[in-house]
C-alpha cells in the first residue's frame, strides 16, 4: 500500500503529516474533516504496511492491537477513537501521546555515554511498572515491552510524569483468542527484551513484562543490553539459563539496590522474579529500602561451573500455560498498614500488628507496606531540609521496628513516609497508586459523637478507599486479663 499524502481524507479523517514510518507500520498525524472538533486531544492514525514483502504477521498484529485497545482504559494508554474496516483499508486512530519515549534515555547512555542518576532511573522503572501493572489488571499482557514502546508524559513540574504504553500488535489478552499464537509458531516478540518463557512459547504471563523491565532498567543504567541482541534461535534460547554480567561490572558505582532490582526481574525462572509490577514499583518507589541479597554487591561475570549448574537446571524445567494475568496478581496482593505519626499508643500499635497478621495470614503471597502520612507543620523548621530528613528517618525506623514483632518468615515489607495535610487523601490516593489490596488502620478514639455529622479520618478512608479497609479497635495482651489500661477502653468503629 502507497503512504498517504498529506491533504487526503479517509472515512472522515483529513491526513496531516507522517509521524513516523516504520517496518510494520506508517503512522500520521491527523484531525476531523469539515469542520468537526477533534475530541480535546491530538490524534494519530496507525496503517499496518501490506507490501509484497511484508509477513502476515503485520496483519495479525493490526487485528490483535484493535481489538485490545478498544478494551483497555486508564491513564497508561492512548484512547480508542476508530478503526478501519481490515477488508478495504485497515488503519487504526488513537490519542497522539505527547513526551518522550524512553528510548530517549537510554539513547542518551547508549550513544553520548551519559550516565543516568540511579534516582532517575527508579523513577523512570517505577512508572512504566506502574503502567505495566495496570495493563495486568486488566487482564493483558504486553508481551512487547521496550524503550521504543514507552512514553513518559511531562509533568507540570518537569518530574517523570506518567508513562504510557503503545502498539499492542504482540499483546495477550485472557478472554481474548490468542490470534498470534494460533497464526504463528515461533518465538513472539522483540529478541533483547523477550522473557524466557516466550522464547519457548509461553504467553500470557505478566511476569514476562517485569522481565522486559529488567533489560530496561539494565540499559538505562549500564548503556548495555544484558544477552546483547541475538537473531538466531540459539542465541535467544541462552537467556533460559545464563546469567547477565552484573550491572556493577560495568560500572562499580551503580548502588547495590539496583544490581539487586534489576537482576531479580531478569530471573530466568518467573517465580523468582518479583510476582507483580506493583511489587516491583514499591522497591524502586523506596529503592534504599530494599533487601539486599549476595548478588548485589556481584562485580564479575558468573564463572562457567555457575552457568553449567543453571543450563542443567533449565534442561529439565517444564513451562506450562500461565494461568489469567488477574488470578495471578491475586497471588501477589499488598496489604498497608497506616501508622498514626504522633499521639499513638502501644494499643493502637498492637492492634495494627494483630490485624496486619491477620490479614497477611488470610492472603497467602502478601506484601507488607508501612505508611505514616506526616503532618506539614512538623517539617516547617528553619533548616527545612535536614529536618525533613530526621523527621523521615525517625518514621521509618518506627515503622521497621513496629514491623520485626510481626510473626511472617520471608515477608517482603516497603515503608514510606509522605506528607500532607490531608491524611485521609493522602492515605487513599497512596492506595489507589500503588494498587494496595488491604488498608488496616486504627479505628477513630476520638470525636465518635460527631462523626455522623463530620467524618473522621478512618471513616472517610473507608468510604473512599479502592479497596478493602480494615478499622481495628485499640487492645492490648493483657487485656485478656481483665487488666484494660485506661486508654484501650473506647473503641471506634470496626
Amino acid at each position: 500500500m502507497k503512504a498517504l499524502q498529506a491533504g487526503e481524507v479517509l472515512d472522515g479523517f483529513v491526513v496531516r503529516a507522517s509521524l513516523h514510518s516504520g517496518g510494520m507500520a506508517h503512522i500520521y498525524h491527523v484531525e476531523y474533516a469539515n469542520g468537526r472538533p477533534d475530541p480535546g486531544f491530538r490524534m494519530a492514525m496507525k496503517v499496518p504496511r501490506m507490501a509484497a514483502g511484508d509477513g502476515a504477521e503485520n496483519l495479525v498484529g493490526f487485528e490483535v492491537e484493535t481489538q485490545i485497545l478498544q478494551a483497555l482504559v486508564g491513564p497508561h494508554v492512548p484512547r480508542f477513537v476508530a478503526a478501519g474496516d481490515l477488508t478495504r483499508l485497515p488503519y487504526l486512530v488513537m490519542e497522539y501521546i505527547e513526551g518522550r519515549s524512553l528510548q530517549h534515555w537510554v539513547d542518551q547512555v547508549r550513544d553520548r555515554r551519559e550516565r543516568l542518576a540511579p534516582d532517575l532511573i527508579a523513577r523512570l522503572g517505577e512508572a512504566v511498572a506502574t503502567a505495566a501493572h495496570s495493563l495486568h489488571q486488566q487482564n493483558v499482557v504486553h508481551q512487547d515491552l521496550k524503550p521504543a514502546n514507552v512514553v513518559i508524559r511531562p509533568s507540570a513540574d518537569d518530574d517523570i510524569g506518567d508513562a504510557v504504553l503503545l502498539d499492542f500488535g504482540l499483546s495477550y489478552h485472557g478472554h481474548y483468542p490468542d490470534l498470534l499464537a494460533e497464526e504463528l509458531r515461533h518465538a513472539i516478540g522483540s529478541p533483547v527484551w523477550m522473557a524466557p518463557e516466550q522464547v519457548v512459547g509461553v504467553r500470557g504471563d505478566p511476569r514476562s513484562d517485569i522481565f522486559a523491565i529488567g533489560v530496561m532498567l539494565y540499559e538505562l543504567a549500564t548503556g548495555e543490553t544484558p544477552f546483547g541482541e541475538p537473531s538466531t534461535k540459539g542465541g535467544l534460547r541462552q537467556r533460559l539459563w545464563m546469567q547477565p554480567k552484573p550491572p556493577r561490572a560495568w560500572h562499580s558505582d551503580i548502588p547495590p539496590w539496583l544490581q539487586e532490582i534489576i537482576l531479580r526481574c531478569l530471573e530466568p525462572e518467573a517465580a523468582k522474579r518479583y510476582p507483580s509490577a506493583a511489587h516491583l514499583a514499591l522497591d524502586l518507589a523506596e529503592p534504599a529500602l530494599v533487601p539486599l541479597s549476595e548478588r548485589s554487591h556481584d562485580m564479575q561475570a558468573a564463572s562457567f561451573g555457575h552457568h553449567l549448574r543453571r543450563w542443567v537446571k533449565a534442561a529439565g524445567m517444564e513451562y506450562k500455560p500461565s494461568p489469567l494475568p488477574t488470578e495471578q496478581l491475586a497471588q501477589a496482593p499488598i496489604v498497608m498498614a497506616a501508622l498514626p505519626y504522633k499521639d499513638v499508643t502501644d494499643a493502637t500499635l498492637y492492634a495494627l500488628r494483630v490485624g496486619v497478621s491477620r490479614a497477611l495470614g488470610s492472603l497467602p503471597g502478601a506484601r507488607l507496606t508501612c505508611l505514616t502520612v506526616v503532618s506539614p507543620s512538623d517539617l516547617s523548621h528553619t533548616d527545612a531540609e535536614r529536618s525533613e530528613s530526621r523527621v523521615r528517618s525517625y518514621h521509618v525506623e518506627r515503622q521497621k521496628q513496629w514491623a520485626r514483632a510481626i510473626p511472617n518468615e520471608g515477608l517482603a515489607v516497603s515503608h514510606h513516609v509522605i506528607e500532607s495535610g490531608d491524611v485521609a487523601g493522602a492515605i487513599i490516593d497512596f492506595a489507589r497508586g500503588n494498587f494496595v489490596t488491604v488498608i488496616v488502620m486504627g479505628a477513630a478514639t476520638h470525636g465518635l459523637k460527631m462523626q455522623s455529622f463530620k467524618p473522621t479520618i478512618p471513616i472517610k478512608v473507608a468510604m473512599a478507599a479502592p479497596c478493602t479497609v480494615i478499622l481495628v479497635k485499640q487492645e492490648l495482651p493483657f487485656a485478656q486479663l481483665g487488666e484494660t489500661p485506661p486508654e484501650a477502653e473506647t473503641a471506634g468503629d470496626a
